[in-house]
Parts: C-alpha cells; sequence; structure tokens
C-alpha cells in the first residue's frame, strides 16, 4: 500500500524520531538510580518511566504504521546511508522498555528483552553488513554508525544482566567494545580528513557520548563490587567526551531547534547513570561531586530538548523542520 496518495496528507513520521523515545527511557532510567542513590520521591521517576513508556509505545505504533501506509518512504529511508541507521534504535527502545517495566512484570521484561535483542542482532547484521560492502561516501559517515551495533550491544548486555542472564551480558558487551573501537576510528579519521558535516548531519554527533557512558553502563551491570580501574575508565572517557560535544555546540547549533538533537539525549542520561550507580557501589573522592552534577546537567539538556520539542509540536512545524534536515541530507 502506498500512502502517498490524495488522502493522507501529513507528512511522514522520520526514523529518527524513536530517538526522542530511547533518550526519555534513558532518562527515566537516570531517575530511577538517581532515586536509589539520593532522597528523591518514588513518584518522580515512576512518572517519568510512565510517560516515557508511552511515548515508545507511540513512536513505534507511528513507525509501524508509516510500513503499513507509507511504505515507500520507509523503505527510502532503510536505504539511505545515514537514516537507515536510526532504524536500530526500535530495538534499542525496546531493550530500555525492558529494564523499565522488570520491577513490575519480569516476564514481560525477558518477553520484551528477547524480542529487542533478537530484532537487534538481526538488523545490525543486516545493516553493518552493507557497511563491509563499501561505497559509502565520506560526507555521510557519522557516528549513527554506531547505532546498528554499538548502542543495541550495551543496552542488550545491561537488560540481560539486570534479567539474572549475566553471561549471556557479557557476550553483549564485548560485541558492543570491540565494535565501539573499530567504529570509532573510522568516524574520527572521517571527522580529521575529510570536509566538515554538513549543517544537517552536525547534531549527529550527540552520539559520540553514548558509546562509554552507555558501555559504562553495562560493564557496571556485569560486573560487582566497588567499580575497578576500567569502569573509571569508561566514565573519564565519556567526561572527555562530554567536554569535547560543549566546546563544539557553537558549531553543532542550528538556527532553529530539530528533533535531531536528540541524538545528545542518550548519553546525557547514561553519564549520570553510570556516575550514580558508581557511588552506589561504593566510589568516593571525585564521583560524590560527578553523579549530581552529572544529573543535574543531564536534567538541563533533556529539559531543553523536550521544551523545543513541544514547541515545535504546538507550532505545527515538528515535521517540517526534520523534512528540511532529511532533504539536506540526500541532496549530498
Amino acid at each position: 500500500m502506498n500512502g502517498n496518495n490524495g488522502t493522507n496528507n501529513r507528512a511522514p513520521m522520520p526514523v529518527a524520531f524513536i530517538g526522542i523515545a530511547v533518550g526519555l527511557l534513558a532518562f527515566a532510567g537516570a531517575w530511577r538510580a538517581a532515586a536509589h542513590a539520593w532522597a528523591i520521591p518514588d513518584a518522580a521517576p515512576t512518572l517519568l518511566t510512565a510517560v516515557a513508556l508511552v511515548v515508545w509505545l507511540a513512536v513505534l505504533a507511528a513507525y509501524g504504521r508509516k510500513w503499513l501506509v507509507e511504505r515507500d518512504a520507509a523503505i527510502e529511508e532503510m536505504r539511505h546511508p545515514v537514516q537507515s541507521s536510526f532504524a536500530a534504535l526500535a530495538p534499542v527502545s525496546t531493550m530500555l522498555a525492558a529494564q523499565a517495566v522488570q520491577a513490575y512484570s519480569r516476564e514481560l521484561a525477558i518477553a520484551l528483552f528477547a524480542i529487542g535483542a533478537a530484532s537487534s542482532l538481526a538488523l545490525g547484521a543486516y545493516l553493518h553488513g552493507r557497511f563491509w560492502q563499501g561505497g559509502r561516501k565520506p560526507e555521510l559517515t557519522t557516528p549513527a554508525v554506531y547505532l546498528p551495533t554499538v548502542a543495541p550491544s550495551f543496552v542488550a548486555g545491561t537488560a540481560a544482566a539486570g534479567l539474572g542472564f549475566t553471561q549471556l551480558g557479557m557476550l553483549f558487551f564485548g560485541a558492543g567494545v570491540f565494535s565501539w573501537l573499530a567504529i570509532e576510528s573510522v568516524v574520527l579519521h572521517r571527522a580529521a580528513v575529510h570536509e566538515p558535516l554538513p549543517d544537517a548531519l552536525r547534531p549527529s554527533l550527540g552520539i559520540q557520548l553514548a558509546p562509554p557512558v552507555v558501555g559504562g553502563v553495562s560493564y557496571l551491570a556485569i560486573t560487582h563490587g566497588v567499580p575497578d580501574t576500567f569502569a573509571y575508565m569508561l566514565l573519564g572517557y565519556g567526561l572527555y567526551q562530554a567536554m569535547m560535544l560543549a566546546r563544539l555546540v557553537p558549531w553543532i547549533r542550528q538556527r532553529a531547534f530539530t528533533p535531531s538533537y536528540w541524538a545528545f539525549s542518550f548519553g546525557a542520561a547514561a553519564l549520570p547513570t553510570m556516575a550514580i550507580r558508581m557511588l552506589e557501589r561504593g566510589a568516593t573522592g571525585p564521583m560524590e561531586w560527578i553523579a549530581p552534577v552529572a544529573f543535574v546537567v543531564a536534567n538541563v539538556v533533556i529539559g531543553g530538548l523536550i521544551v523545543g520539542t513541544v514547541r515545535a509540536m504546538v507550532r505545527g512545524n515538528l515535521l517540517n523542520v526534520t523534512m528540511v534536515a532529511r532533504s539536506a541530507t540526500a541532496s549530498r
């Protein structure tokens, strides 16, 4: 069925919108971690988790509808070297949802984890296999290439360990670590020796923060006791990436808000989550101020993204600004 007919004038939802659900679910996870470490009312993380799950269901339903009634647009996205990577956020968000519901239903959490893990492996093999076949233009190589392999592997590792499948979590963590190290060299090489990223793709640099801290959360999930040297190394690299991105904000920032800025949300939420869990596990010294400062910064960053998104929705231009950005990348 082709949705580009006269009865449907609404622009199709970009697959990158799933990043909003990922950011909100990760943000709710940060609040759940904070409620364990500090005197925060349980109602706050519970409400945030409920909102994040509603947004997740709504976004996945919209994306499923796209494949049913706007199939041409969905297929075009899956063929695009940048946009297709964001499809991997569907299983990532499903595994984050598994973590969110675990306290209420272990059976549902296991079902969501199984669906998310299986679909992430299938989609990751397809998209990363295409990457190996070559032909990608350097200007379209962005941190989005982490999404099909690195992000699902780390999130699967965390979810698996949380459900008691620690050895399975170790396997996923290993896949994420070595994929991250290999891909980061490609991304850095492209940034150093080729033309600067076009304006429409620059917000994707926000993804650069995620691997060390999302991986750090996964590493803490598969280990026990006081955080070891490797945990501190991961957090240290995450803090360095955050500093680098802060320095690049004037270069990344566009004139108008676009949902592509949600690329910053996953890493922004995972950084305080990792620091708080290290604090819970007995970390002292710098972690006693890194954790609360990172938590406050995450609230400011993601709060700003929420305000910008709601404002764009109220003005009725949320899809319009996204379509402008997609047109810019497609013309490259």
